[in-house]
């Protein structure tokens, strides 16, 4: 099961200008960090990842945060080159940055682009300036149209923006507004996600005060609604539930994720996938940097079942539009055949409406009421 080496790899960088007030990413403030010893603890570790795992070819690269842009000019060239020393990144790979708006100037991006950067995400969330004040972001909605022109300038034509909907005292005329803005900055990529109250936030302590006022989920399904609709208008293909792309710019490295393959991830708090295990690293940045300068710096490490692996498969596999198909269960699981396991869900699932087969019939996927009741559908294989 999941026998080959890894060809994706997940880098952390845990360092953000400041902490939003929905999140609970492993990420810090990065005033007063030691940004420069993470750096040498993380060359570190991929050192003795590529001696752990000697990986064949990178097919895809994601470096997720936090805000990796928060990086220098200096210490971002410097990040870039480990990460091509280390691993052979193969010449037509998806090499993926993100970045708040506000924290890439053409220095910062050419830097980027020599390093092997070439799809950047930004994280927009809204733009409507009260919204932004009250999520905790600390950019303005000129800012992302600013960013992105930097970016088209600086030579990357593959970006992404991501939006929030179901955020406190929003409305869906304000989500029709930022979707509107959105559009006309005229990406291959948007990432849509709904709000959702983490704990260890500020704002799941405000909503156990009852401080928190989120929109009814009738409006929320109606922003999900308009989302939908108005993506798919603009000529957008509905790849995954969260995900809309002009075809040909689907997140690849993401799409590695969902088909439940194996990936490398490196950094504080980073999780990995490979050879049937799964590892998170030590989350704290002083304890990541202590033990990765003398060893991996796992914090937990777990055989994988083949039943978890199969309901993972499921589970994440159904959030792609297109389905999961019997062929590729079947190669993960030793010839297993998708029916013999999941039949009597599936076939519950579809007497609901909440599933189809695919047209090709070698598998399943969501019907677009299936789309709206998600994490109804996934949670029955678990």
């Amino acid at each position: 099961m999941h026998g080959w080496t890894p060809r994706a790899l997940y880098i952390h960088i845990p360092f953000c200008t400041n902490k939003c007030f929905y999140c609970d990413f492993n990420s810090y403030v990065a005033e007063g960090q030691p940004i420069d010893a993470y750096l040498d603890a993380l060359e570190k570790e991929m050192e003795r990842t590529a001696e752990h795992i000697p990986p064949k070819r990178i097919d895809t690269v994601f470096v997720g945060g936090g805000t990796p842009t928060v990086l220098n000019p200096t210490q971002m060239t410097r990040f870039l080159e480990s990460v091509n020393r280390h691993f052979p990144i193969a010449p037509d790979a998806e090499f993926t940055m993100e970045a708040n708006p506000g924290t890439t100037d053409p220095a910062k991006l050419e830097a980027m682009r020599e390093g092997g950067v070439n799809r950047i995400s930004f994280g927009a969330q809204t733009f409507d300036e009260q919204l932004l004040k009250t999520i905790g972001r600390i950019h303005e909605a000129q800012d992302v149209v600013t960013s992105i022109a930097n970016a088209k300038a600086a030579g990357f034509s593959n970006l992404s923006i991501d939006l929030m909907f179901g955020l406190p005292n929003q409305k869906l005329s304000q989500l029709e507004e930022s979707v509107a803005r959105a559009i006309e900055l005229d990406l291959p990529h948007y990432s849509l996600y709904s709000l959702k109250v983490e704990e260890n936030t500020l704002f799941h302590r405000l909503y156990q005060r009852g401080e928190l006022t989120l929109p009814e989920e009738d409006e929320e399904l109606a922003m999900y609604e308009h989302l939908m609709d108005r993506l798919g208008n603009a000529g957008y293909r509905h790849y995954e539930v969260s995900n809309f792309a002009r075809p040909g710019f689907e997140s690849r490295h993401n799409t590695v994720y969902w088909h439940n393959e194996p990936y490398y991830g490196l950094g504080a708090g980073a999780h990995g996938y490979a050879l049937g295990k799964r590892h998170i690293n030590i989350k704290g940045v002083q304890p990541y940097i202590d033990k990765a300068m003398q060893a991996l710096p796992l914090l937990e490490v777990n055989e994988v079942s083949q039943k978890e692996a199969m309901e993972d498969f499921m589970m994440i596999g159904l959030r792609l539009r297109e389905g999961v198909r019997s062929a590729d269960f079947a190669a993960q699981f030793g010839g297993v055949s998708l029916e013999s396991v999941f039949g009597p869900i599936m076939e519950r699932q579809i007497g609901q409406g909440l599933l189809e087969r695919r047209p090709d019939t070698d598998g399943y996927r969501l019907t677009d009421r299936g789309v709206i009741f998600g994490n109804e559908v996934f949670g029955q294989y678990i």
